[in-house]
């Protein structure tokens, strides 16, 4: 990895976990247990189980995508404290990479408008919900806009 890129990574990072929940960010992520707000958008639950004592009605949710969580081992292992961080952000970064037909529908709500990404942990910053976010981001940007090849028709090859 480039130091141009490390340097681009942590910015992104940063920039990430500092930015208030009032910003223009497309995915944005939120507890289950916070009200919901008129801003919030398009809100989607990302973990496989349902939060503790809340009702359907209190979440407002446009969808629960059960699929979208990590595996039920690759959670508890986090949990448990087999995995720190960095090991489970990698391992669901692989789960998303092998099922891109669970995440792909985001990408279009995202590109046209607010999605929150809805979960139950109490870590607000190292949880699945980040990580989604995050590699949804980067798909964005991957995606970005479409642009035609250089044109070398007027210069002479050597």
């Amino acid at each position: 990895m480039t130091l141009h890129r490390v340097f681009k990574t942590l910015t992104r990072d940063l920039a990430f976990f500092t930015e208030p929940y009032g910003t223009s960010r497309m995915i944005r992520c939120k507890r289950a247990y916070e009200p919901c707000e008129a801003d919030d958008g398009y809100r989607v639950l990302v973990d496989r189980l349902w939060p503790r004592n809340l009702r359907k009605e209190a979440l407002a949710l446009n969808g629960w995508l059960k699929n979208l969580a990590p595996s039920t081992a690759l959670r508890q292992a986090f949990k448990g404290g087999e995995l720190d961080f960095a090991a489970f952000r990698d391992g669901y970064r692989k789960e998303l990479a092998g099922h891109p037909e669970h995440w792909w529908p985001l990408l279009e709500i995202a590109a046209k408008g607010q999605l929150m990404l809805v979960y139950a942990a109490r870590d607000e910053h190292q949880n699945n919900a980040q990580v989604l976010a995050e590699w949804l981001e980067e798909e964005l940007e991957r995606r970005g806009a479409p642009s035609s090849p250089t044109c070398y028709a007027d210069e002479r090859m050597s």
